[in-house]
């Protein structure tokens, strides 16, 4: 299929030939019909791409904080390689569209193949196949025709900020910004009984917005504008004010406090700055509000990505259901949308109408991209034929996010064969394909574990899946790599244990557990003797992760003592050189009721202990691990893995040109003991027990007590 991109540092654009997106559970699949181009906030990232190194940097500060933290913490040279690998990356663009339903998703009840609907959000690109979740999804009624319906994600912009703006019949709203939101506010409005009034710096956008119904439209420039606003509305000034410019002037949001009565309101829709000046504001006691782009739900995971709705009773407008009004509102025709429409492009030439956008040459409004919807489409992109020997390391990744190729294919390249990569994005997987010599692309992660020609399979999406493909991977007789946690639950690890066990002999499972391979840690193993007793203190600055993100989510994440502790629980067992026996762990007891604060002990079944301090609540300037060693009158630190001392009769110091936890030595050992036949460089015993740990130190913290753990038989070794 075909999808338009954009290099992020070229600034070019153009149709690639792209695999088909994952039809992931809750979604559908849907083929394009239509795309609309937001030309106000897709004009922005598209500039902003054009824009040199300096104005990139302007242009997104806060990426640019994130880039220095990097370089003090990882490094110029590994820092740079990953900002240019993500700036090299064919970004997609595009949030409205409306087609046809040509496959659902697991869990799908609302839909059905052959469905015409209209969709919104990041996922509903410039593509010809989308892969949208329902909540982003509305059927079109009868009627309504699907190049109108495109609009519906905009439109529901629009609808939201007269939602916030809480108006009522009779009254009157003025618009600052006549642009496609701004023209969609004002029908609206007029459909809503409510007095229109538009303000804009281009003429044509004031006729255009006269054209569709509004009361008053009047130019920016005009002089004595706020008397004449007086004058309109009987001398008592605009009962609501709705900014949809979009500006780094502050202009709007003081000419809103001018026009806008006492006691009334002002909502910003578009990206505006409001830095504004005190008086009109206070002493007419103005209710400034914000409006969060298509309603209620937005941003939410829970609402977005699972499709848990909002009961009505309580949330009466969600953005899908303000998308719902939306189309509902053109079965009733109650909307012009064709004089909003200025433009139609084959979406074959969509750089063209981007290009004419920036050139700003001639008035635009409303841009829609038509699609062929009767070309034949390919589901895969195949870029080689090619057959490999079964004794070679023959690799396919499923997910492919940025800790996959900044630290985990540069490896697999060098030690195996690439031959191929499935993501949920086409544009991601055909870059990547290209980029590290995958010999094809896809999007369904089953291309990847049914190809005969890949015998190793690297899981790196996020911790829900790994289960799913780890036991499909094993089943099919492949070796696995996956990155933590191997499972989100002692179940599931029950599951793992048990296929693995039928399939031993066939296959390896890794889990990258990468600080045991770090070079600091081999130097520990030797300069400190195996058998000798060692008591280890580990301290991680953690630092804070929003209580909304998903690595909290316990069915997506499974929470950081799953998804990150684990690391930390293997790296201590390997040094203690022997099997965790018992775990006791307290959390900090806290507001959000994160267990992201934790101190845990451990015992091993040579007499060895060891305390884990997992601390969130730091500070991001101090080093983020510290490690100790304590054994026979001698002690090793290491510094956050870039320094590391031994105390001893004579103080050694051993220090690294750049931070190195074992990353690129984990893949290394594994590929090589699949292409010598060797075992696993981490037995299974070693991966259940550390995954087992974590699950035993959630039910220490629980039940406020020590857990006891008894080591699996040494039998899962791969024979």
């Amino acid at each position: 299929m075909k999808q338009l991109t954009q290099n992020l540092k070229s600034g070019k654009m153009e149709i690639l030939e792209v695999s088909f997106p994952a039809l992931t559970t809750g979604n559908i699949l849907v083929r394009t019909y239509y795309s609309v181009i937001s030309a106000g906030t897709e004009s922005k990232t598209v500039r902003d791409a054009k824009r040199g190194y300096i104005g990139k940097a302007r242009a997104r500060q806060k990426e640019v904080k994130q880039v220095i933290e990097s370089v003090i913490d990882q490094g110029l040279s590994k820092t740079y390689k990953r900002v240019m690998n993500k700036l090299d990356a064919p970004s997609s663009l595009g949030y409205s569209c409306a087609g046809e339903v040509i496959d659902v998703g697991a869990g799908v009840t609302g839909f059905r193949i052959g469905d015409l609907v209209a969709c919104g959000g990041g996922d509903a690109a410039h593509a010809e196949i989308v892969s949208v979740p329902t909540n982003l999804c509305a059927r079109i009624p009868a009627g309504v025709d699907v190049e109108h319906a495109a609009f519906a994600i905009i439109a529901s912009i629009a609808m939201h900020g007269i939602r916030r703006a809480d108006l009522r019949l009779g009254e009157n709203c003025v618009v600052i910004g006549l642009g496609l939101i701004g023209q969609f506010t004002i029908q609206m409005l007029n459909a809503a009984g409510i007095l229109s009034i538009g303000i804009d710096i281009d003429e044509r956008q004031v006729e255009l917005a006269l054209a569709c119904g509004a009361c008053l439209a009047l130019e920016r420039s005009r002089p004595n504008l706020p008397e004449v606003i007086d004058n309109f509305t009987q001398g008592y000034g605009a009962d609501a004010i709705i900014i949809t410019a979009g500006t780094n002037s502050l202009d709007p949001v003081e000419l809103a406090g001018k026009l806008c009565r006492k006691k009334g309101k002002v909502v910003v829709v578009g990206m505006v700055p409001t830095g504004f000046s005190r008086p009109n504001y206070y002493k007419k006691e103005l209710d400034l509000r914000m409006s969060c782009s298509y309603g209620p739900g937005r941003y939410d995971a829970q609402y977005e990505e699972k499709g848990i709705d909002y009961p009505i009773g309580y949330v009466r407008w969600t953005e899908n259901r303000n998308m719902q009004a939306y189309l509902q509102l053109l079965k009733d025709k109650k909307l012009d949308i064709k004089k909003l429409i200025t433009h139609q492009f084959d979406f074959e030439k969509a750089p063209e109408a981007y290009q004419m956008i920036l050139d700003k040459k001639e008035h635009f409004c409303g841009i829609v991209l038509k699609y062929n919807s009767a070309r034949p489409i390919e589901k895969m992109v195949t870029l080689n034929e090619v057959k490999y020997a079964g004794t070679d390391a023959n690799v396919g990744f499923i997910g492919a996010g940025a800790f996959a190729q900044n630290f985990l294919m540069p490896v697999v390249k060098k030690y195996g064969n690439m031959i191929g990569v499935a993501t949920a994005h086409g544009n991601t997987a055909i870059n990547i394909a290209k980029k590290y010599g995958f010999d094809f692309a896809t999007g369904d992660a089953e291309e990847i574990i049914q190809n005969e020609n890949i015998n190793t399979i690297f899981i790196t999406t996020r911790h829900d899946s790994h289960v799913k493909y780890v036991l499909k991977a094993l089943q099919n007789k492949k070796n696995v790599f996956v990155e933590k946690p191997l499972a989100l639950t002692i179940e599931e690890l029950e599951e793992i244990k048990t296929v693995y066990e039928e399939s031993t002999g066939d296959t390896r499972l890794f889990v990258g557990f990468n600080r045991r391979f770090a070079p600091h840690i081999q130097q520990i193993k030797k300069l400190l003797r195996a058998d000798a007793p060692k008591a280890i203190n580990y301290r991680i600055n953690a630092g804070a992760v929003p209580a909304n993100h998903w690595v909290h989510d316990k069915d997506i994440g499974g929470g950081r003592i799953i998804g990150e502790v684990c690391h930390f629980v293997d790296l201590a067992m390997y040094i203690a050189s022997a099997k965790i026996t018992a775990v006791s762990a307290h959390a900090m007891q806290k507001s959000n009721n994160l267990l992201d604060t934790v101190v845990i002990n451990l015992s091993f079944s040579n007499g060895n202990i060891a305390n884990i301090s997992y601390f969130s609540n730091g500070n991001s300037t101090l080093e983020k691990e510290y490690l100790e060693v304590f054994s026979e009158g001698q002690v090793a630190v290491i510094d956050d893995f870039k320094k590391m001392k031994l105390y001893s009769n004579k103080t050694s110091q051993f220090k690294l040109s750049s931070q190195d936890k074992g990353h690129s030595e984990e893949v290394k050992q594994f590929l090589q003991c699949i292409k010598e036949g060797n075992l696993s460089p981490i037995s299974f015993e070693d991966i259940y027990l550390s995954t087992l740990a974590t699950f035993k130190i959630l039910e220490s913290i629980k039940n406020y007590k020590t857990i006891t753990i008894n080591p699996p038989e040494a039998k899962y070794l791969i024979g």
